[in-house]
């Protein structure tokens, strides 16, 4: 399984659970990300604490969760970003646009606050 799903009372958690989110994974992260927002889930959180890289087609991937989330007026948090994915949102100049938190902790804590406004 590449992906652990976990729903929570206010937000639902997709860890991935491969080292690479490519051309091989993004897709299918994509399709669970479209199938979680169709079921109604308006906030996410993308747990990439396993991930130590990514390609454009896996910012693409992080990208369409975060459409979604806004587009159903909820929140998306990418959490547990490793240096290698760090540096690659950082460059293509995402940090300005995504919440990003360091840690899954943390990400909890910062999906809360923001669904409370």
């Amino acid at each position: 399984m590449d992906f652990n799903i976990d729903k929570k009372d206010t937000y639902t958690t997709i860890k991935v659970m491969v080292e690479k989110l490519d051309a091989h994974i993004a897709p299918a992260l994509k399709s669970e990300l479209v199938l979680i927002s169709g079921s109604g889930e308006k906030n996410i959180v993308l747990d990439l604490s396993h991930c130590n890289y990514c390609d454009s087609s896996g910012l693409s991937a992080v990208l369409v969760a975060n459409r979604l989330c806004k587009n159903s007026e909820g929140t998306f948090v990418v959490g547990g970003i490793q240096p290698n994915v760090e540096r690659l949102i950082s460059i293509s100049q995402l940090d300005k646009v995504l919440n990003i938190a360091y840690n899954i902790e943390r990400a909890d804590e910062m999906i809360q606050a923001l669904i409370k406004g």
